[in-house]
C-alpha cells in the first residue's frame, strides 16, 4: 500500500489533496474514527461552487468551516454512521444545499436517494455513484476522474470494521472487486486516515488481508470448536491486537463467522 501523507492529520486546515478535492479533518479522534472524520470538498478548478461529502459530526466549528469553503450546491453521504452524518441537519440549515444518500433517512431538502451507477454533474465535476456495501448496507463510493471517495469501505490506514447490524463480508469482498475495477491509478480519498495512491492496489491489499483473517478464523474454529462465539475467536485470532480494539474486532468476526457458516 502507498505511504501515508505526512501532512495528515491537520485539524482545522482545508488541505488540498488533488486538483479537485480538499479535505477538512473533524476533531473527533477515537478507536473507530482514527484521527477523525474526513470531510471532503470537491470542485472543478476555478469553480466557486462545491460539493461536500460527509459533513461529519455535530460540531459547530467544523461545520462552519466546511460551509465557509465555498458555495455548497450539493451534500453527499457515504454511509449512515453518526461520525459522518450527525451534523447533516445543522449543515443543511446553514447551506440549504440538498443532501443525498443511498437510503432515505438522511435526505434533506430536494435531495433524492442515490442510485448505483448514476452520474452526478455539479460544481463542474462528473461523479459516478458506486454502491459498495459491506461496511454497512448503505455504503457508497464516489468515482472522480482521478480519485475515489471510499467512505469507510477503504481507510487511509488499518482495516475496515464490518458492522454486523447490516454489514456483510460477501458484500464487502464484492465491493473490493468493484473498487479494484474502477480504481486503477486513482487516489483513495477515505472517510478516515490519509489519502492513498492507487485504489486498485489498495483494494487488492484489503482483499488479501481479509482472506488471511478468514484462514485464521477457520484455524481457530478447528481448534476451539465450530460453534465458538465471536469473542472466543477474537481472543484466539487477535491476540496481537490492542485489547481496546477487541470490541471492533468482534464486530468483524461476527460477519466472518456468518460468511463461513453460510458455506463459503
Amino acid at each position: 500500500m502507498a505511504v501515508s501523507n505526512p501532512q495528515h492529520p491537520a485539524y482545522g486546515l482545508l488541505r488540498t489533496v488533488t486538483p479537485t478535492a480538499s479535505v477538512l479533518l473533524a476533531d473527533n479522534p477515537g478507536n473507530m474514527t482514527l484521527d477523525g472524520t474526513n470531510t471532503w470538498i470537491l470542485r472543478a478548478p476555478g469553480s466557486e461552487e462545491c460539493i461536500v461529502v460527509d459533513p461529519g459530526p455535530k460540531d459547530r466549528g467544523h461545520l462552519d468551516a466546511v460551509a465557509a469553503s465555498g458555495r455548497v450546491v450539493l451534500t453527499l453521504v457515504t454511509h449512515r454512521h453518526a461520525d459522518h452524518t450527525a451534523g447533516l441537519r445543522r449543515f443543511h440549515r446553514k447551506t440549504a444545499a440538498p443532501v443525498r444518500a443511498f437510503g432515505e433517512k438522511f435526505l434533506h431538502g430536494t435531495g433524492t436517494a442515490l442510485i448505483d451507477g448514476e452520474v452526478i454533474e455539479a460544481a463542474g465535476l462528473r461523479i459516478e455513484v458506486l454502491h459498495t456495501p459491506g461496511h454497512t448496507a448503505d455504503s457508497v463510493s464516489f468515482v472522480l476522474d482521478d480519485a475515489i471517495l471510499t467512505g469507510d469501505t477503504v481507510l487511509g490506514r488499518g482495516t475496515t470494521v464490518l458492522d454486523p447490524k447490516d454489514g456483510s463480508l460477501a458484500d464487502y469482498l464484492g465491493s473490493l472487486d468493484r473498487l479494484e475495477g474502477a480504481g486503477a491509478g486513482k487516489t483513495v480519498l477515505p472517510g478516515h486516515g490519509p489519502e492513498l495512491a492507487d485504489a486498485a492496489e489498495v483494494a487488492r491489499g484489503y482483499r488479501a488481508h481479509r482472506q488471511q483473517r478468514l484462514d485464521q478464523v477457520r484455524s481457530a474454529l478447528a481448534e476451539i470448536g465450530e460453534n465458538a462465539k465471536p469473542m472466543q475467536v477474537v481472543r484466539h485470532v487477535y491476540s496481537d491486537v490492542d485489547k481496546k480494539m477487541w470490541p471492533a474486532a468482534r464486530m468483524s468476526v461476527k460477519t466472518q463467522l456468518a460468511y463461513l457458516r453460510e458455506g463459503n
